[in-house]
């Protein structure tokens, strides 16, 4: 196929058309992800304390990685003046992500109180953007996301450190099913866009 000035490019250097076609070959691929998302978001939903829990070792995992890759990273540039600040971020790095691997139900709590203090944080910023536009029109959708992000934050403060063994593996399960749902139709559009080959003519 040759692509025209007026068709857009995807990347790659192929057309959409074309980068279509070529994910309609593997719709299968996605259904099948999305359905094991789905499976694995239900079971999360079950068994919300331990995906709480494999939640805070993923973290604590990727903390830990994180915190070696610093401290190799800082001794690399030893002669340099960010040395000792990039050695005090690897330590804290790795004392938290081996912190959250030797206590997860400790790390969960930990977790959920930073959880709530950024929805909150992150809530009255969007009412200030508001109050601060206020008079424009539209502005009302981000001060009800605003409004709804502080309230989340505020519940889950106000339920803490009870809520820290739940919280984390129920937003797991709905990311997970949002997830799964989202490839299962991408799967399905996919499919139905698919080109269907003529069957061969008969002698």
């Amino acid at each position: 196929m040759v692509r025209t000035p007026n068709t857009p490019a995807a990347p790659g250097g192929l057309s959409w058309p074309e980068t279509l076609k070529a994910l309609g070959a593997h719709w299968g691929w996605f259904v099948g992800l999305g359905i094991l998302l789905l499976l694995l978001g239900l079971a999360a939903g079950i068994y919300v304390i331990a995906a709480t829990v494999a939640s805070v070792l993923f973290v604590g995992v990727m903390m830990l990685v994180a915190g070696i890759g610093q401290l190799i990273q800082a001794w690399r540039v030893k002669n340099w003046r960010g040395f000792l600040l990039w050695t005090l971020s690897g330590v804290l790095y790795g004392v938290a992500g081996g912190l959250a691997l030797y206590n997860p139900i400790a790390g969960a709590a930990v977790l959920t109180l930073l959880l709530g203090a950024f929805l909150i944080a992150a809530g009255a910023l969007r009412l200030w953007i508001w109050f601060q536009h206020r008079s424009q029109h539209g502005w009302g959708w981000l001060a009800l996301s605003g409004a709804i992000t502080l309230l989340a934050g505020v519940l889950i403060a106000i339920g803490w450190p009870a809520n820290s063994l739940w919280i984390l593996g129920l937003l797991l399960a709905f990311d997970l099913l949002f997830q799964g749902i989202t490839l299962v139709l991408l799967g399905l559009a996919l499919r139905k866009g698919r080109p269907i080959a003529p069957s061969p003519r008969r002698a």
